[in-house]
């Protein structure tokens, strides 16, 4: 009986001493693992592109064993263009302390990137146009740092050509952006960069610093362009409705470089998918989450391989779409 009683205490003595070592020290946090991972998601404002870009990753880090509810945990934050709000938002995931931060949109991602300094929370950027002009990485090939993500860089030139395929007799071009938008200044600088080889022989800008200044801006430009061109500019695509509603008023045609602007009334673009761009940030945050550094993951750019037409937006503004063109589209949108 003494001898029963001693190999009890020796198995309770040895259960106790796993326990206290596995409250000691908690396995790692993993797609495997049991701790729970914590990504905090910011994103400008509302609207379609941004919306399919945040699914897109959600999406993808499921794919790669990363389970919302499971293992995985989104706190999702909207500051809806206010900067100071996207700061705090920003300041808030640092503070907790969470695992990974996507940041979409250039105004979000520089918040962010500025949060994270000295700490060594991972940034993954989506839906930015140019990240080293933002001050967020250093080369898009060697990015530094803790930050990385997804470019939704579009060639501006395809999509003033379109403009062209369409109306040809466009001469003088309207850009309607926030001039406090580093993504936007930059597509307006190569718009002007490519226009005259295009034909264009005046760029005229309108700037619109909130969304209720957009509506003023695009009656700013009413009698003085041809035709308007919107680039991917959250400000500005947040209140597209307004820039419809004058262009379709004076017979003004509106393209945007967003295509989930088509679907709100612009004639046209080609242009990016960005589900598919959320889905390469999801691609990179797996990465990061095992263990490869940011700094050695390149910014990747995602291809134009949609071109979105509206030919009932088109005659609302007096256009014709060719046949030619019409063709060519991946995606009709008929109202």
């Amino acid at each position: 009986m003494k001898h029963r009683r001693l190999k009890t205490k020796l198995f309770l003595g040895s259960c106790l001493f796993a326990l206290a070592f596995i409250l000691a020290f908690p396995s790692s946090g993993t797609a495997a693992g049991k701790d729970m991972i914590r990504i905090g998601i910011t994103q400008i404002v509302t609207h379609p592109a941004l919306d399919a870009n945040r699914q897109g990753f959600i999406d993808q880090l499921e794919k790669e064993g990363y389970v919302e509810g499971e293992n995985v945990k989104y706190d999702f934050r909207n500051p809806e263009g206010d900067m100071s709000l996207a700061a705090s938002i920003a300041q808030k995931f640092v503070s907790e302390n969470v695992d990974l931060i996507l940041a979409i949109a250039t105004p979000t991602a520089q918040a962010c990137v500025n949060a994270v300094k000295n700490t060594d929370i991972p940034v993954v950027f989506g839906a930015v146009t140019d990240p080293v002009a933002a001050g967020l990485v250093d080369d898009w090939d060697q990015p530094g740092g803790n930050v990385t993500g997804v470019s939704d860089w579009a060639d501006v030139g395809t999509q003033i050509q379109l403009i062209l395929d369409i109306v040809p007799e466009v001469k003088k071009l309207g850009i309607i952006y926030n001039s406090g938008e580093t993504n936007s200044k930059v597509q307006a600088d190569e718009a002007r960069k490519v226009a005259p080889d295009l034909g264009i022989e005046k760029i005229v800008e309108a700037n619109a610093a909130t969304t209720a200044n957009v509506m003023a801006a695009a009656q700013s430009l009413m009698g003085r362009v041809d035709a308007i061109w919107v680039p991917t500019d959250n400000t500005v695509v947040s209140a597209f409705e307004a820039v419809v509603k004058v262009c379709e008023d004076n017979s003004v045609p509106v393209f945007a470089a967003d295509t989930a602007t088509v679907e709100r009334g612009a004639i046209g673009t080609p242009g990016i998918d960005y589900y598919v761009l959320g889905l390469e940030d999801g691609k990179i945050a797996a990465r990061i989450l095992d263990g490869t550094p940011p700094s050695e993951i390149p910014v990747k750019r995602v291809p134009m391989t949609n071109l979105h037409l509206n030919p009932v937006a088109a005659e609302r503004m007096g256009v014709t779409i060719p046949q030619s063109v019409m063709d060519r589209a991946t995606k009709i949108i008929e109202e």
